[in-house]
């Protein structure tokens, strides 16, 4: 499945405030919506756009299995969850060209009416990435960062992964909540800003108190292993999904 650039995009009534939450989804596993369910709850989102990426730069090996089969893993997993839907915003390029963040958001932001708030939600690994990421400084300016961190992380120490050209501006404190979803206990959702060598000032949400600590490339190398492994548990795997990548034969 390969879009050129200006392909229209079928697009979702995706509400006011929508987050865009793009990964290679390689397999989509219960750690990715554990992060944009709390993303949604705490930020009172009506949408997460799970956007598979066609062709990550910072993987020149590519995915192990093909993008149509992780779209079709992604739509599986998310199907029970309100608000959440797929976008191919981030599907393959014609001719074959990497797919960059800010592109994507950028597509998106004209896809949506103009009075909606758009996010982009990262986990902690992508955001410690960063700083390699195309045009980083400009992304928290088009779309808001939504940062899930590891148990234990905080925003001071997140402030060392920051591309050049964004720094934490000490001016501004989470001193109110008034984007923070209700019933949101305190610690659930840290806020602060970053500023750029422009003056411009961007919010940075950190939802610090997840504990799944679930990789991919685990998954499929377990997967691969054989039958009986850890991976293939509904703690680990949609229950659909997995049966999807069985059906496939995936990562075998």
């Amino acid at each position: 499945m390969e879009l050129p650039p200006s392909a229209p995009l079928r697009v979702d009534l995706f509400g006011r405030r929508v987050a865009f939450f793009g990964g290679s989804f390689d397999p989509p596993h219960q750690g990715h919506l554990a992060i944009a369910r709390a993303a949604r709850d705490a930020l009172r989102l009506d949408s997460v756009v799970f956007a598979p990426v066609g062709a990550q730069p910072l993987k020149p090996l590519g995915s192990s299995a093909g993008f149509d089969d992780r779209v079709a893993m992604t739509r599986l997993a998310i199907a029970k969850d309100a608000g959440f839907s797929v976008s191919l915003v981030d599907a393959p390029r014609i001719p074959a060209a990497p797919n960059y963040t800010i592109d994507s958001l950028i597509q998106l932001r004209g896809l949506l009416p103009p009075a909606s708030d758009l996010y982009c939600l990262i986990g902690a690994d992508s955001f410690l990435s960063m700083s390699r990421w195309h045009r980083a400084a400009e992304i928290p300016f088009v779309a808001p960062l939504i940062v899930a961190a590891r148990p234990g992380q905080s925003l001071d120490d997140l402030a060392a992964a920051l591309p050049a050209g964004l720094r934490l501006d000490p001016g501004h404190l989470d001193s109110d909540r008034p984007d923070f979803g209700p019933g949101i206990p305190a610690g659930a959702l840290e806020r602060r800003f970053l500023r750029d060598d422009k003056g411009r000032t961007s919010p940075l949400y950190l939802l610090p108190s997840l504990h799944f600590d679930i990789s991919a490339s685990q998954i499929r190398a377990e997967i691969h292993a054989g039958p009986a492994t850890a991976a293939e548990s509904s703690q680990v795997l949609p229950a659909a999904v997995l049966d999807y990548i069985r059906a496939h034969g995936l990562y075998r």
